[in-house]
């Protein structure tokens, strides 16, 4: 065997060898790399587990300092922060005492079952609140503007049916029943908004309302890689489930429940927050004095000037509008008295105008008799007019002369 095929059969050995040695150290690379992520899978669950079994273990008075804890308020959530989610159901309590001995087994065992069918942690919430009866009140006023309307109204309606004489008995008994009727109405309610603001002035109304907080975490649901937005939606999902579940269940309590919307779950947090600013302003007040805005900017000076500009250019435009329209129309008054006043004269013109349009009809003799009847007619109407003007003006001068010599005094003899 000759050097070169030696070498030759030295080399591909070589060759050999060396992929061999690169597919083992590929294989111990690919076992290295699945131990590994296997290893912070398991570390993953591990604390995830510890997680879970950590808000299923702490059941304290304080917890609820973790539910006051919170990010922002989206979709009737509580949003916290290391991917907590909390909603909230409003509970209508019962009056256990009133109860007989038959209806208190049942609620018990209801209550029994819907402690048996949890199968996730839950908080009780009760939160004292102060009845502000100014909300009634405000009511109560508006309802009364309404019902003073309608009374001033009937009552207006009852005059005017008395003044007809063509009106019956049946009209006039049927509007006086609903006018007394409504002045009743009307009164009740003023005795009611007088009882409920002397009922407000020196003592406080207390209320409890009750909670049932369900919390569910980010690591119950997470099974895959999802966005922000997607886990979000998967919360609310399992959330509303186990709400509905929970008010199901305590329906057999004869307790009635309703998931709490944001709105309602900001009303909540704020009272919880501001214990005694809550009895005076409520959220309402807050959010329209814009207590959550962090700054407020004025107007700008050029805009404001402009619109107030406008404001004023426009009524000025209305009043000079209305001017005209008035004296348009009192120049029409004029003209319709001037008419009036001299609507013999042009009914005699107008005649005039006819006789001269229609004279080949009527024939030449014909009309000009027929003018000069009317140029007649005029004079002696106007002489007539004249002697009546000249008697008017005697028998004025007349009454003068003697209003003058009854007021001159008299002389002695």
């Amino acid at each position: 065997m000759s050097n070169d095929s030696l070498v030759q059969i030295l080399v591909v050995i070589a060759g050999l060898i060396f992929f061999g040695v690169m597919i083992l150290v590929f294989a111990l690379f690919m076992i290295r790399s699945k131990e590994k992520r296997a290893e912070k899978e398991r570390k993953e669950e591990e604390e995830g587990t510890k997680q879970v079994k950590k808000s299923q273990v702490i059941y304290t008075p304080e917890s609820i300092l973790d539910f006051m804890d919170f990010e922002k308020i989206e979709d009737n959530m509580i949003i916290q922060k290391k991917g907590k989610f909390l909603m909230v159901v409003e509970c209508q309590g019962i009056n256990y005492d009133l109860m007989s001995e038959m209806e208190k087994v049942s609620v018990e065992q209801g209550f029994i079952s819907f402690l048996n069918t949890l199968r996730h942690p839950v908080q009780l919430y009760i939160q004292t609140r102060t009845i502000n009866l100014e909300r009634s009140i405000e009511g109560y006023k508006n309802k009364l503007k309404d019902i003073e309307r309608k009374y001033n109204n009937l009552q207006n309606e009852y005059e005017s049916i008395l003044k007809n004489e063509n009106t019956t008995k049946d009209q006039i008994d049927r509007t006086k029943y609903e006018l007394v009727k409504q002045r009743n109405l009307k009164e009740y309610t003023e005795d009611i908004i007088k009882d409920i603001e002397r009922q407000s002035l020196n003592k406080n109304i207390l209320i409890k309302r009750y909670y049932v907080i369900i919390p569910c975490y980010q690591s119950e649901i997470e099974a895959g890689d999802f966005d922000k937005t997607e886990v979000k939606n998967m919360a609310f999902s399992e959330l509303y489930t186990r709400a509905r579940a929970i008010i199901n269940a305590l329906f057999a309590c004869q307790v009635t429940g309703k998931i709490l919307n944001s709105e309602e779950l900001v009303e909540l947090l704020y009272i919880a927050y501001n214990r005694d600013e809550s009895d005076l302003f409520w959220i309402d007040k807050m959010k329209q004095a814009g207590f959550g805005e962090l700054y407020s900017t004025a107007p700008d000076v050029i805009e404001k000037k402009l619109k107030l500009l406008d404001k004023e250019i426009e009524e000025k435009s209305i009043k000079l509008a209305n001017e005209k329209i008035n004296e348009v129309r009192r120049e029409k008054e004029i003209e319709a008295i001037e008419k009036e006043k001299n609507q013999e004269e042009f009914v005699t013109k107008q005649a005039k105008e006819l006789i001269k349009k229609h004279k080949r009809y009527i024939g030449e003799e014909v009309a000009q008799k027929a003018m000069d009847k009317l140029n007649q007619d005029t004079k002696k109407e106007k002489k007539s007019n004249k002697h009546l003007e000249e008697d008017k003006e005697e028998k004025e001068n007349g009454n003068v002369q003697e209003k003058a010599k009854r007021g001159r005094p008299r002389r002695k003899a």
